[in-house]
């Protein structure tokens, strides 16, 4: 069997010439299934008259106007998408655009990662066994505090958040988990919190021998939650390692009010305008109610620096605020790597880079398993000049965090055009993870530096309609380059891209 395509109700199979809409037939012509595999096999890109007149009428010499009836007739047959947008926009005077979300089926499943060469865990999210949004977000909290507090432990592999939560309410295989994410051992759990108490339950299972290597069922008080959460990560090291070896003790936060709110506050990070400002409000009242606590001081920094990203560009009193928030969040809990990441990454767009460098450096010893800081690393380090590190430490962040959150691929995106591979940052900055974001400069950069220059005005459109103030000149002064190469190298593709200079 071919590839098939799900997207919203329907399942397109281009093989077999049908197209399902909630698993009912729906009647398309010939042209109109040649136009709709073209335009769904690739999404996110716009596919140029010729290109579709091609694909439908192959060999053929026919008028434009017989195009723009057939995609008239897929627009109706389609309808709306459940946002109320269309499936297939039009891109003036270039082509048409499908901006659906795909999910390609019928192949064969991801490739399997190589196991690496030490004890290697993810951990899968704790079924949530009570009631209520409040009891999913505890259950939540539970998995993401022992994924850092495992990848804190030296001589173990661990996988991120995002790439665990992947899996969140999905029934599979243990065998095929540990397979797509490249590990041995996968933690189970459930957690029921309910009247001051919390019941854990907990199992270690060998993925490549089927075993469970230990199971535990922890009844308890909730003041006691943090004290579980060590005595897990302590059985989990002792069942890998063959031997008890903990990290520092973490600063743990002193009020379970605040902790639930940046538990909550957390998921709405790399999300719209709106859940940012919700995030900020919940973060703000954290604080408010344990000063003390470094993670929520750490989470409100990156809320305003989320700030900058939506409003298209940092800000003095932004830039200021949340470089302050850093600062904090590393005096209060030192041993934090998430803390000092963060610092880094704020103090290199201060242009501090000695103390940003220091800094990644102590995020780096402290968890080498944090796949966030391999990332703005890279970054940082792309901007640098250093384009075989930059390419090297995203690598590194896939490889911890598989499925993650859609900034990556921006960043691998613009390590990719530095490195002159204009194809692979295109490819790559059109999926639809990141597509949304600002990477779309990126991608006009790299169309133009292909000669798609039409495509690549086309996008710098798209962006400045999200980022109306936008120059280049602007961008260039406010992002933490450290080689003027890299920089001319940029400015020339989003020069020829149309941006404004």
């Amino acid at each position: 069997m071919g590839v098939r395509f799900a997207f919203g109700p329907f399942l397109l199979d281009p093989d077999a010439g049908t197209l399902l809409r909630n698993d009912d037939p729906v009647a398309v012509s010939h042209r109109g299934m040649k136009l709709l595999a073209a335009l769904v096999g690739r999404s996110r890109a716009i596919l140029g008259k010729a290109e579709l007149m091609d694909a439908a009428w192959p060999g053929t010499t026919v008028e434009e106007g017989n195009l723009t009836v057939q995609i008239a007739q897929l627009r109706k047959m389609l309808g709306p998408k459940a946002d109320g947008g269309e499936w297939i926009s039009t891109v003036p005077r270039v082509g048409y655009r499908f901006l659906g979300r795909v999910e390609q089926l019928g192949e064969a499943g991801r490739k399997p990662l190589p196991l690496p060469d030490r004890p290697s865990i993810a951990v899968l999210p704790f079924v949530n066994v009570g009631d209520g949004s409040e009891q999913g977000a505890f259950a939540d909290g539970l998995t993401e505090d022992l994924i850092t507090d495992l990848s804190r432990v030296p001589g173990l592999f661990v996988i991120a958040r995002n790439s665990s939560f992947a899996y969140k309410g999905r029934a599979m295989d243990v065998r095929t988990i540990a397979s797509e994410l490249g590990v041995r051992y996968l933690l189970e759990g459930s957690a029921r919190r309910a009247a001051g108490r919390v019941r854990i339950n907990v199992q270690l299972v060998d993925a490549v021998s089927g075993d469970h290597l230990w199971a535990e069922r922890f009844d308890r008080s909730l003041e006691d939650i943090f004290a579980v959460q060590d005595e897990v990560t302590g059985k989990i090291v002792e069942a890998l390692l063959g031997r008890l070896r903990t990290p520092p003790p973490r600063v743990r936060p002193k009020n379970l009010e605040a902790y639930d709110l940046c538990v909550r506050a957390r998921k709405l990070m790399d999300d719209s305008p709106q859940a940012a400002r919700e995030a900020h409000l919940m973060l703000s009242r954290a604080i408010s109610l344990d000063p003390g606590y470094a993670e929520a001081h750490r989470w409100l920094a990156m809320n305003h620096w989320m700030g900058w990203v939506h409003s298209g560009g940092p800000a003095e009193a932004g830039r200021k605020d949340a470089l302050d928030l850093a600062r904090k969040a590393v005096a209060l809990d030192p041993g934090d790597a998430g803390c000092c990441w963060v610092l880094a990454y704020l103090l290199a767009y201060d242009k501090s880079f000695a103390e940003a460098d220091a800094e990644f450096a102590r995020a780096i010893e402290l968890d080498p398993n944090e796949a966030d800081t391999w990332a703005a690393l890279s970054d940082i380090a792309i901007l640098a000049g250093r384009i075989e590190d930059g390419l090297a430490h995203i690598h590194k962040a896939f490889r911890l965090n598989p499925f993650p959150a859609g900034w990556y691929y921006l960043v691998l995106g613009q390590a990719q055009y530095a490195a002159r591979d204009y194809e692979a940052a295109a490819e790559t900055l059109l999926k639809d993870e990141t597509y949304r974001t600002s990477s779309r400069r990126f991608l006009a950069a790299s169309l133009a530096q292909l000669g798609r220059l039409d495509e690549a005005r086309a996008e710098a459109e798209l962006f400045l309609v999200g980022n109306p103030d936008y120059t280049t000149r602007h961008w260039a002064a406010t992002e933490p380059f450290r080689d003027a190469a890299t920089l001319a190298h940029f400015v020339d593709g989003f020069c020829k891209a149309g941006l404004p200079e």
